[in-house]
């Protein structure tokens, strides 16, 4: 009689580990076309060292520019959603998907805060966009200022609304989840990231926007299901773990701005405190002043007219 063959526990593990592996990384790529599905492009595309742009252009063109940038795990939508609409009559607006995001292609390698300011000031110039104001929320406040250092004359101001202006020690509680090194966030954003997503999204959201509500229909009119993909988990993971040193380098160089500024803050903000990041930040940039409502971090959705008022303010 033939020896009866005997069962390898660690082959079984690993094919089974492999099918697991297999089905999310399937789930992944099914969620992420769900998303471009349900946000689809909504403008033109511009090519600039590094990245090929995703932006819409809008309002009349002989009008002063509002150049908008938005923030982790966002796109434009996130203004489009209620504030163009406020601005667009007066001004020529034009809102990007910064490099990795939304509909914005990497071309080249992925860039950090003070490279993707860099960016922000080509896409300025490949448009011929004179003069604009920097619109810039969250850690899209960031980059905002990365550009204004980066081409000093190049921008008419900035209007920086609940943004990252100085360094922190841990991400917000609410982005925990993007804190994973290279090679494996990688791995996570084709197993887990995505169904965490998933099932996260709604309770993440609320924390995100507190105390203000979301609204029913932010998922795609605001463009948050495209925060759903692998390529979202891989931008967000690498900006929040690479963000402290260039943060910290610029906050050292605020006093070095010279256009009109200011800060936008809601004084019930969950994710940025209002006074490292508004106060203590208005008072190192010579002439910014410091503005705060009753509100949450998400200002620009959920309190577009007191937004665009503000932006108004800026540009005078």
């Amino acid at each position: 009689m033939a020896e009866k063959q005997r069962t390898n526990p660690w082959g079984i593990a690993a094919i089974a580990a492999g099918a697991i592996g297999g089905g999310l990384a399937l789930w992944s790529a099914l969620g992420a076309r769900a998303a471009e599905r349900a946000v689809p492009a909504d403008g033109k595309f511009v090519e600039v060292e590094g990245a090929r742009i995703h932006y819409v252009d809008l309002g009349p063109r002989d009008a002063p520019v509002l150049l908008m940038v938005h923030g982790l795990m966002g796109q434009l939508r996130n203004f489009t959603y209620a504030l163009t609409d406020k601005l667009a009559a007066d001004y020529r607006i034009v809102a990007i998907d910064r490099p990795g995001w939304g509909h914005s292609v990497l071309t080249g390698r992925r860039p950090n805060i003070l490279e993707q300011g860099r960016t922000v000031v080509a896409v300025a110039d490949a448009l011929e966009l004179e003069q604009p104001l920097l619109v810039g929320h969250s850690l899209g406040g960031a980059v905002s200022l990365a550009a204004a250092l980066a081409a000093p004359g190049r921008f008419a101001g900035l209007a920086l609304i609940a943004p990252l202006t100085q360094p922190v020690e841990t991400a917000p509680p609410q982005f925990a989840g993007l804190v994973s090194p290279p090679g494996v966030r990688e791995v996570l954003s084709w197993t887990l990231a995505v169904p965490s997503a998933t099932l996260t999204g709604p309770t993440v959201a609320k924390m995100v926007f507190a105390p203000d509500a979301v609204p029913d229909d932010f998922v795609t009119k605001g463009g948050g299901a495209l925060s759903a993909r692998p390529q979202s988990y891989r931008a967000g993971s690498f900006e929040v773990m690479n963000a402290k040193p260039e943060v910290a380098w610029m906050a050292a160089h605020y006093g070095e701005l010279s256009l009109p500024s200011a800060i936008l803050f809601g004084r019930g903000d969950a994710v940025l405190d209002p006074e490292m990041h508004g106060r203590a930040t208005a008072a190192t940039i010579p002439g910014c002043r410091l503005e705060l409502v009753d509100g949450g971090h998400m200002l620009p959705v959920t309190h577009a007219e007191v937004t665009a008022a503000f932006v108004r303010g800026v540009v005078g």
